[in-house]
């Protein structure tokens, strides 16, 4: 058996259908809207794929397995919360994010003038800096389902590191 690396790689992904609502939350910001996200929690598609990442990369599962939907303690939870919670966990065996990349898809509502608040929230919750952090927004050219305008999707990708190291 090898020793573990001093490193681990996540990635995550996740999607959201737009419904009734004024509002979307995409990287722990609010952002006005005429549509809301169908969801258990507020349907952050960012930080739940970050989220996902970051579990991954410990093989401690999904978002699903430690927030299910079944749970009504999850029901409407701001999902930094939970993305705290998942940086606790790693903290707990040793490990914090090292760096983390976020591309959200969707045609609407725009990301970019959003992006620099967004970086900066899951910075500070993940206790990161913020040159650590990118949030990153493209459309699907019209194509497929967020190019239809029928929901948004996001996905991420971690380095995890050894706390120390």
């Amino acid at each position: 058996m090898t020793a573990t690396p001093d490193f681990r790689i996540g990635q995550g992904f996740d999607v959201h259908a737009f419904g009734d609502g004024d509002h979307v939350m995409v990287g722990g910001v609010r952002i006005p809207f005429e549509r809301g996200v169908l969801a258990h929690s507020d349907g952050d598609v960012a930080l739940h794929a970050l989220c996902d990442a970051m579990l991954g990369a410990l093989a401690l599962g999904d978002i699903g397995v430690h927030f299910p939907p079944s749970d009504d303690r999850w029901k409407g939870a701001d999902s930094r919360a939970l993305l705290r919670h998942c940086n606790g966990l790693l903290a707990e065996r040793g490990w914090r994010v090292g760096n983390a990349d976020v591309t959200v898809i969707c045609e609407r509502p725009k990301i970019g003038p959003h992006a620099s608040a967004m970086r900066t929230a899951i910075a500070d919750d993940l206790g990161i800096a913020l040159d650590c952090m990118s949030i990153k927004a493209t459309t699907s050219e019209r194509l497929g389902f967020t190019g239809r305008g029928e929901g948004i999707a996001a996905q991420a990708v971690c380095l995890l590191v050894r706390d120390g190291g």
